[in-house]
């Protein structure tokens, strides 16, 4: 690990030499958290490094020194190569994703502009997939593992506008792509324990990507070549023409995206980012939900039954249901998923305005958990209070600011800026939907009651603890 003399300022969390600085990449393996929470009360406005297997990584914290990370140029401080070397795109989801990101302005664009019209959809998919999976009988409680139960329904309910019926309902199709999602996440935690020289030798033993491809692929063939027939025979005047992602993706792919193996792959690479991350915030949601049914399913069932009651169930009725909107985001703020966020590679030498230097080659990143368990953001920081947004709201002109999906230098989980996440809105409608069914007809409790799950974290990285169960009943009138 190579200490340059400019470098060197920065303070460092765990060893810094040129070669106890492993131990420290190691430690960080196993115990992110601590470190960067350890990191942050030292040096809170500051910069500080953490060592990692293969370069160091400099984070920051406080409004000044995120805004610089976000208003960074991409050619100077670049999400997209940070995000290839965290999970070793060429090998987890293929060399062209990496090169060549069209699907995500459709995302930012397509999918966002047409909720309002899809919402509908998702809403049936979510009820249909939920009624389905949560079936207990009579008063009789069931207990369901948590994670599983979740990704099936996000998996469904985003594949009705990924690729609509009937395939979003086909069990090996759904499977393959949930099976992908977590494979991706353990293969790129696993490659990331190797120096990046290891990489091409360890990364073409994987062989996730082309027996994926494979398997989803026999499931779109047949919609693809339906649907490009239809194209060429209709142009324009396809009047029935599906308003979905693969759509989208048919009709804005160029070059050599257009074959029917690269529409899966692009298919796959949507699919990972909508279950993996969906999932995984759901579930620790729904772990605040069932250790603490008492203080929050009543409010929340009037709240929703009075807006549907008025207004039917559209997005527009999502968004004026504060207590569960609140409750969402209180949980990614309490529980979120990444310790850091804004991960960005520094592509050229970067300088912030307080003289900290960034070499070449550098990780960079923003303390997320820690700002968002900092008392000076938030009063009693690090207890979870479902409803703290939505009392925020209640102030004049905070109505907005305060929603799921906005974004501020003190509440990062989705990013900040021009590279936040592009799906969150689609995201929070659907989650919102899944949470609003739940809270209007089933009763929840954790087997222990009261006592929420041990999260589990691999480095900086927070998932739900895949064994736990939440226990559900028809709601008792």
């Amino acid at each position: 690990m190579l200490i340059w003399p400019k470098f060197d300022a920065i303070p460092t969390v765990g060893p810094s030499g040129p070669i106890v600085s492993y131990i420290g990449a190691v430690r960080y393996l196993f115990d992110a958290p601590r470190m960067l929470q350890e990191g942050y009360g030292k040096f809170k406005g500051r910069a500080f490094k953490i060592a990692k297997i293969d370069t160091w990584m400099v984070v920051v914290s406080g409004s000044k020194l995120i805004d610089e990370v976000r208003d960074a140029p991409d050619d100077v401080l670049s999400r997209s190569e940070a995000v290839n070397d965290i999970i070793a795109i060429e090998y987890t989801l293929g060399p062209n994703i990496h090169t060549n990101k069209y699907h995500i302005p459709i995302v930012r664009s397509h999918l966002t502009r047409s909720l309002t019209s899809i919402f509908p959809e998702v809403n049936d998919e979510v009820l249909t997939t939920i009624g389905e999976i949560i079936a207990p009988k009579g008063d009789e409680w069931i207990a369901l593992p948590a994670l599983d139960t979740v990704m099936r329904v996000v998996c469904r309910a985003s594949n009705r506008v990924f690729v609509g019926v009937p395939v979003c309902r086909d069990p090996d199709y759904c499977d393959a792509n949930v099976k992908f999602a977590i494979d991706v996440m353990a293969s790129a935690v696993f490659l990331n324990m190797f120096p990046k020289f290891m990489r091409p030798i360890v990364g073409n033993m994987l062989t996730l990507v082309p027996r994926t491809v494979h398997r989803i692929e026999k499931h779109l063939r047949p919609l693809i070549e339906e649907r490009l027939h239809k194209m060429e025979e209709y142009g324009n005047e396809w009047s029935d023409r599906p308003n979905d992602m693969l759509q989208w993706f048919l009709e804005d792919a160029d070059g050599e995206e257009r074959t029917i193996t690269n529409w899966t792959k692009r298919m796959m690479v949507v699919n990972f980012a909508a279950i993996h991350t969906s999932s995984n915030s759901f579930t620790l949601a729904l772990f605040h939900l069932a250790a603490n049914p008492a203080q929050y399913l009543q409010p929340m069932r009037e709240e929703i039954e009075g807006i549907i009651r008025e207004e039917g169930w559209s997005k527009a009725s999502m968004q004026k249901m504060r207590k569960l909107d609140s409750f969402l985001r209180e949980s990614q703020r309490h529980t979120g998923l990444d310790a850091i966020t804004m991960t960005r590679k520094a592509v050229k030498p970067f300088t912030f305005s307080d003289g900290t230097k960034v070499p070449l080659g550098t990780h960079i990143a923003c303390a997320a958990l820690a700002t968002h368990l900092d008392e000076d953001n938030y009063t009693s920081a690090d207890v979870f209070d479902g409803f703290r947004f939505a009392n925020m709201r209640e102030g004049d002109g905070e109505s907005i600011k305060h929603l799921f999906v906005s974004t501020t230098t003190d509440y990062i989980p989705f990013g900040y800026g021009r590279h936040a996440c592009p799906g969150r809105f689609f995201a929070a409608a659907e989650l919102k939907a899944m949470m609003a069914h739940l809270v209007l007809n089933y009763d929840v409790k954790l087997e222990d009651e009261g006592v929420r799950p041990k999260d589990l974290w691999m480095s900086a990285s927070r998932s739900p603890n895949r064994a736990a169960k939440v226990m559900f009943r028809k709601r008792q009138l």
